[in-house]
């Protein structure tokens, strides 16, 4: 097991880098207030996170993760453009693995600005990429923003297009919604039997619990208009299978998403994006054409990203969860900023696990 001291002093080392980088180093405090965690996440955060309670401030969270505390404290108050790093512990539940740790270290990057996004993801990527070149890691790359103007451009309604952005990072609930607004699945018989009523109100005895008559008939009439959509066509599926099933190096990747491009235009943004992160890569020193790619990467635990996406993993060691993981949340600054929003990328790195590989030069 590695000693906390020894991971403390590798955390304040890898810091120190990012400070030389002209990152601010931050603190955060490790009890942090549940409410703003359970709108972005729902509450299946509750079964990654450990909750308590306070007398006063109401529902906490052992901190599950830096980034959201640190994007509230720019937008509160930041100047931009910024940037900054942080060292110190988080805490996530393990139910299923009890040889995971549930309490780790994280030290972090992150960039704050308006100019060349390209550039900022490019910069995060290959700092954390130099910085551990010495442990020969696997590094994951993708884009969930090509995911997400592919569900922008479908040929349905906005009712169906936000119910498929928010369940991007769902993979099993987001094929379950394809299938079913596609006309693949069929509507649950309860379902059916409930449309079908003149008056769905009329048998349903007294209203308990929390929602009234009239948030339920909102909810009944949106199923019935759902209902009378047409099906998104087979076509358009075909589209999204493409793309998710894209996995190849970067090079390979682009020319395949060129091509789903010309069927599918409303992507072409986002490839275009990925073809600039690949120059402003390559400026830096990074073979990127030949990263690997993944469509799909990052979809089931990355939710609050909403474009690159990366990750470094030990190919010798397929227990340990990655090294270093990061990407870009624009979104986020914009759900937690109110009226205001910045672009923004950042990464993590945990220093545990490259203490437990040999350590980085």
């Amino acid at each position: 097991m590695t000693d906390r001291a020894e991971v403390r002093r590798e955390a304040a080392r890898l810091r120190a880098l990012f400070e030389n980088a002209g990152a601010r180093p931050v603190e955060t405090t490790i009890l942090q207030p549940a409410e703003v965690l359970l709108d972005l996440y729902g509450e299946d955060m509750r079964a990654r996170a450990y909750v308590t309670s306070d007398a006063l401030r109401g529902e906490q969270m052992l901190r599950p993760d830096f980034t959201v505390p640190v994007v509230q404290m720019h937008m509160s108050d930041g100047a931009e453009p910024a940037r900054y790093t942080y060292a110190g512990e988080i805490f996530r539940r393990q139910e299923d693995d009890p040889d995971r740790a549930n309490e780790y270290f994280q030290v972090g990057f992150e960039i704050f600005g308006r100019d060349t996004p390209a550039m900022a993801d490019a910069e995060v990527f290959s700092r954390i990429f130099n910085i551990l070149k010495p442990l020969g890691l696997r590094a994951a790359t993708g884009d969930i923003g090509i995911l997400m103007a592919a569900v922008e451009g479908l040929r349905t309604t906005a009712r169906r297009k936000a119910a498929l952005r928010r369940h991007i990072w769902r993979p099993r609930r987001f094929r379950a919604l394809i299938d079913r607004f596609a006309g693949r699945a069929p509507v649950p018989a309860a379902r059916a039997a409930l449309l079908d009523r003149a008056d769905p109100m009329a048998a349903a005895g007294p209203v308990i619990g929390l929602r009234g008559e009239e948030e339920i008939m909102t909810r009944i009439n949106a199923l019935k208009e759902d209902a009378a959509t047409p099906p998104i066509s087979e076509n358009e599926v075909a589209l999204l299978d493409a793309i998710l099933s894209v996995r190849e190096t970067s090079d390979n990747a682009i020319e395949r998403l060129r091509d789903i491009a010309v069927d599918l235009p409303a992507i072409s943004a986002s490839v275009d994006r990925l073809a600039d992160r690949l120059e402003a890569l390559e400026a830096r020193g990074i073979a990127a054409r030949t990263l690997d790619f993944e469509a799909s990467y990052g979809r089931a635990q990355m939710e609050y990203y909403d474009g690159f996406v990366f990750g470094f993993y030990a190919e010798s060691r397929p227990d340990l969860p990655p090294v270093a993981t990061g990407g870009r949340y624009d979104a986020l600054t914009r759900q937690l900023g109110g009226s205001r929003e910045i672009p923004a990328v950042g990464g993590v790195i945990r220093p545990g696990l490259v203490l437990k590989l040999g350590g980085a030069a």
